[in-house]
């Protein structure tokens, strides 16, 4: 396990097949989910498994996972680290996958399948399966996934975060002046008295325009998500490493988003607020330079580069002026 999670992929003596690559993946993880299944059902009870077929179904399981681990390194490190990354988490998954089987079987009485083995193997399955699950034909024109639909995927995943994030939090600014009311009650009088579950005038004027970075949050990812599927490619190394910049730095959105949410109930720290608010705006500026000079914007596209800017740095100076006392 440590092999694939710490080691790096070798670049092939051949050149690199990507539609070789897929087809190989899929095939090593359809017998890697084939010999979970006959490993469980050997130990699923009485009468015990010879030494012979232990040996042999041994044997099978320590091939199946040494061919995941040898087609995940034949992906070389120019394809692209957000591919590497996807890959690798998908080969350390079925590879852990298949440890906590082995523990489980070696741990559990032969009388009968345990409860414990039933959810072991169908967590290699499921393991195995995600392999069709990485991006594909989804973000891009083949049905080989690249560098350009590993970035898409990440892209989409991280909307998915954010808008959720959003979401959240414009559900409690509109639910009342208790942002608390659905998760806490007091037992005895059904009501609370504490003060500092409530959100004051003050601090609502604050809240919406941390409210309206994160809306520029979520435009920034769904535009930069559609201008990476409409212009991206992965066909030289410059532009295989200007998508892999994208996807590192719009991967700090969400988190910084989660942050800036976290900060916002009460009782409001508006020093925390601010640092958070301007966090977010950082990132969020960092990502749309990288995009304005990566290959996929073109010129016709800077014009939501500079109006996603002007939002991001709008909203920041009405969150300074709401809390410079704090300074």
């Amino acid at each position: 396990l440590s092999a694939v999670t710490e080691g790096e992929p070798g670049e092939g003596r051949e050149p690199f097949d990507l539609p070789r690559f897929w087809n190989a993946l899929d095939q090593t993880f359809k017998v890697t989910s084939q010999e979970a299944t006959k490993l469980s059902l050997a130990f699923s009870g009485p009468p015990p498994t010879s030494a012979e077929d232990c040996r042999k179904l041994s044997e099978d399981v320590q091939n199946a996972i040494l061919a995941v681990a040898t087609v995940y390194y034949w992906l070389p490190k120019g394809e692209g680290t957000t591919l590497r990354k996807m890959v690798r988490d998908a080969t350390t998954e079925v590879v852990e996958g298949m440890i906590q089987l082995t523990e489980t079987i070696l741990s559990a009485p032969l009388e009968s399948l345990s409860q414990e083995q039933l959810i072991s193997t169908g967590g290699v399955w499921e393991a195995c399966e995600q392999v069709s699950n990485l991006p594909r034909g989804d973000f891009h024109l083949f049905a080989f996934a690249d560098n350009q639909a590993a970035v898409a995927s990440a892209l989409a995943a991280c909307l998915g975060v954010v808008k959720d994030a959003l979401e959240e939090m414009e559900h409690a600014l509109v639910e009342g002046q208790d942002p608390y009311s659905d998760i806490m009650e007091d037992e005895e009088l059904g009501v609370r008295g504490n003060r500092d579950t409530y959100w004051s005038e003050a601090d609502r004027k604050l809240l919406t325009s941390c409210v309206g970075l994160m809306k520029a949050s979520k435009a920034c990812l769904k535009k930069v998500l559609g201008v990476v599927k409409a212009y991206g490619k992965a066909d030289s190394p410059e532009q295989i490493a200007q998508l892999d910049d994208l996807a590192d730095i719009a991967n700090e959105i969400s988190p910084s988003v989660d942050e800036l949410a976290l900060s916002m109930y009460p009782p409001v720290n508006e020093l925390a607020v601010r640092l958070n608010a301007a966090k977010l705006a950082s990132v969020l500026k960092k990502v749309l330079e990288i995009t304005k000079t990566s290959h996929v914007c073109p010129p016709s596209e800077e014009g939501w580069v500079q109006f996603l800017t002007d939002a991001v740095d709008h909203n920041m100076n009405k969150i300074k002026n709401f809390t410079q006392g704090q300074l």
